[in-house]
């Protein structure tokens, strides 16, 4: 027998959680909402997990002859979307629960965001059919299956099966319907069968596991609960709680109340360890003693989320939900003009700043835009502990979860995890993103043949040193050095090496006497055209690459 997750998502009230009673046998930490404040607020606050088992498919028989499915009963509620996604990231497969009476609702479309990011299976199941008009029910079931096809086209969940259900009969509406048993769950649980893949499996490499829940229990010690993500576990190993730098010996294991002495990649299971207070640790990781490092900062290869319609700008602040953690994140956007790797990340190149992420099919479309790689670094606002290669999503929501927008921004995938704290002087200078700068002034007059002094290039504040030795040009074509300051109020010295050309020497000169001899000057120079009086104003223009996290902001040409 293997083990097979799957999610059940939904808007808030369409019935994930009585849908998971109604088809589960075993039930596991809270499940069917045994949180008090869930009874108390009628609504799903946490994960809750249960199971069941269906005979293998014929697809599957030669690897196992029975299947134990893992319900992921996730919260609906537009609040708990960051609980949503840590959920997504345990499962196999996706079960997306629509209220039959109301449709595609906001949360339901963030579940199939979701769902399209993190999962490549899908069932739908359209629920409370029990609600619609018996001699009607036939045609308005298959009035919203085609709208939830119509919704779905543009998605990788095209040919989606969807299964009508009734999971509670008149559940809160007395005498509503005259049906007393579940509707439909016969054809569900065939949908499912037909559902269940292979997953990959693998209890090779360091031991990962995704902690959901913690409690005590008296005389044996504390369980974690939770479903391993990478590697195998077994009694009497060390494992690792890296948020406390804890280590503790696994004393017991149980999945589903059986007894285990191990548990590889994708199973679902309670961990006993001794001496260890289970109020420190609600969720998080547990792991190979070292293998996981807390971060700072993240580097991370990042791509928009088509369905997000608002701009997702450089310095602006997300919230970045990273494994079990939610946390909220400043961002520096650059990209590639060259092809790069989807898993790696190459030191040696220079990258390009970016004001704004782009999205793919705009990409695609300019004539103008060459990305081929989008980047972030994320400035995290607390240390969270961050699995190497895990996959990222930026969102909003400090947005009105009310609203019909989506609130998830962007996706990605980790390179480069910021463990040292003082990782913006030791670490990020690695990172080469340059920002093409120009800067603009005039030639006030000339010094000598080969120097003119120019103002409006830099204010009197700036520090000119970074900027001596740069090269500057003359709207003229002559090109010059940035040599120094030039009294206290901003104006410098450029250095012409091959000196100036006759024509700009006789302009400066002409410049200079026109001045000298006042108001006679002035009524001449108002006299030109607008295009004459700008032929004699010389601009001398900047051009450099700043260098983003280099200490001091390095320059060059």
């Amino acid at each position: 027998m293997f083990n097979f997750n799957i999610g059940v998502l939904g808007h808030v009230d369409s019935g994930k959680t009585t849908l998971s009673r109604c088809i589960s046998t075993t039930a596991s930490t809270a499940a069917f909402d045994k949180n008090p404040q869930s009874q108390e607020r009628g609504i799903t606050l946490d994960l809750g997990f249960s199971c069941f088992d269906l005979p293998a498919p014929q697809s599957v028989a030669s690897v196992t002859s029975n299947i134990q499915i893992t319900l992921v009963d996730c919260p609906g509620h537009a609040s708990l979307i960051r609980t949503i996604i840590a959920g997504a990231q345990i499962i196999d497969a996706m079960i997306l629960v629509v209220d039959v009476t109301k449709g595609i609702q906001t949360q339901t479309a963030e579940c199939l965001v979701i769902g399209e990011i993190l999962c490549s299976h899908l069932l739908v199941v359209l629920n409370k059919v029990d609600l619609l008009p018996l001699d009607k029910r036939s045609a308005m079931t298959e009035k919203m299956t085609k709208r939830i096809r119509m919704a779905l086209q543009s998605t990788k969940f095209s040919d989606v099966k969807i299964v009508p259900v009734a999971a509670k009969p008149g559940g809160g509406v007395e005498n509503n319907s005259l049906d007393t048993e579940p509707v439909g769950i016969q054809d569900l649980l065939v949908a499912i069968q037909e559902m269940i893949y292979v997953p990959t499996r693998s209890n090779a490499g360091p031991f990962v596991f995704a902690v959901d829940h913690c409690f005590g229990i008296r005389g044996q010690g504390t369980i974690m609960t939770g479903t391993v993500l990478q590697g195998a576990v077994a009694i009497n190993d060390s494992i690792e709680i890296p948020s406390l730098a804890i280590s503790k010996k696994v004393k017991s294991m149980q999945m589903f109340r059986k007894p285990v002495e191990k548990a590889i990649q994708g199973d679902r299971v309670g961990i006993c360890v001794t001496q260890f207070d289970p109020k420190l640790l609600e969720r998080g990781f547990a792991c190979t003693p070292g293998f996981i490092k807390s971060a700072y900062a993240l580097l991370v290869r990042v791509v928009k989320i088509p369905y997000y319609k608002l701009a997702i700008e450089t310095k602006a602040k997300f919230h970045i939900s990273v494994g079990n953690e939610t946390v909220m994140s400043k961002i520096v956007l650059f990209g590639s003009e060259v092809e790069c790797p989807d898993d790696s990340f190459d030191y040696n190149r220079e990258y390009k700043h970016q004001e704004e992420l782009m999205d793919v099919k705009a990409i695609e479309a300019s004539e103008n835009c060459k990305l081929r790689a989008q980047y972030a670094v994320l400035h995290l606002e607390r240390r969270v502990p961050v699995l190497p290669n895990s996959f990222i999503i930026g969102s909003k929501l400090d947005m009105d979860a009310h609203t019909n927008m989506c609130r998830l921004a962007f996706k990605g995938t980790v390179l480069e995890i910021f463990s040292v704290k003082e990782y913006a002087e030791t670490q990020l200078p690695n990172i080469k993103v340059f920002k093409n700068k120009t800067k603009e002034g005039i030639v006030e007059r000339l010094n000598n043949d080969s120097e003119v002094i120019v103002r409006n290039l830099f204010n009197k504040d700036t520090n000119l040193q970074p900027f001596i030795g740069l090269k500057v040009r003359l709207s003229t074509g002559e090109e010059g050095v940035i040599d120094g300051h030039f009294g206290t109020s901003g104006k410098i010295k450029v250095f012409i090496a091959k000196g100036l050309l006759p024509d700009t020497k006789n302009t400066l000169q002409a410049q200079s006497s026109g001045k000298k001899k006042g108001k006679n000057a002035g009524e001449a120079m108002q006299s030109l055209t607008l295009e004459d009086r700008q032929n004699l104003v010389i601009r001398v223009k900047l051009d450099f690459k700043r260098y983003l996290f280099s200490v001091g902001k390095k320059m060059i040409q």
